[in-house]
């Protein structure tokens, strides 16, 4: 699962262009969005496009199941590997 979680924040930095932050600056466990990473919606549309296509998982952007499935890293992983 920490392999997981090392692809899925590299992927979170390519795609969104982080470029100053590193993996281990992202907590698994810490929210993606507000308070946590601080993404915002935009951002979240690009990464699920991002997550569709490297680990082949379709997403809805409108289900609260998606929006529980991007709380953080973590739970990205957890999403991904019960797929």
């Amino acid at each position: 699962m920490d392999k997981l979680c090392n692809d899925i924040k590299q992927l979170i930095i390519e795609v969104l262009k982080l470029e100053d932050i590193t993996i281990n600056d992202i907590d698994s466990d810490a929210p993606l969005f507000g308070d946590g990473l601080g993404l915002d919606s935009i951002d979240a549309l690009e990464l699920g496009l991002a997550i569709k296509n490297r680990y082949n998982i379709v997403l809805s952007s409108e289900s609260e199941q998606s929006r529980k499935h991007f709380y953080s890293v973590a739970t990205l992983a957890e999403f991904i590997t019960a797929q």
